[in-house]
């Protein structure tokens, strides 16, 4: 599945502007604005997803965002999950996992409150 080793980018930037946000930003790193809210979006490959990487836990580019979600393919959502549970993070986190064979599918999960 050569999709899979590929960040899901045009899949974060689509879901959040069907969901009414504005998205900035290039590359795997976004801001998604709507209304007061503000939502760091960092989309990760399958590869990423699966290992402990810094920008998960050192609350990205220390811009001290409250919201952060992770776009990852859904094959991946639960080692993600496993792994955002297991750190204090500073900030409240969701996490979207998109169907590796297209489609408009997705899956939210949404993680604990700090």
């Amino acid at each position: 599945m050569a999709q899979a080793s590929m960040p899901p980018v045009q899949e974060a930037r689509s879901i959040f502007g069907r969901l009414g946000y504005t998205v900035s930003g290039d590359g795997t790193q976004m801001l998604a604005e709507h209304k007061w809210r503000t939502v760091q979006v960092t989309a990760l490959s399958s590869r990423e997803a699966s290992e402990c990487r810094p920008v998960l836990t050192d609350g990205g580019d220390d811009t001290g965002y409250r919201l952060r979600c992770f776009v990852t393919w859904d094959d991946h959502i639960e080692t993600l999950k496993e792994r955002l549970l297991g750190v204090d993070l500073p900030y409240e986190w969701a996490i979207i996992g998109v169907s590796n064979s297209g489609g408009d599918d997705y899956e939210v999960v949404r993680g604990a409150n700090t």
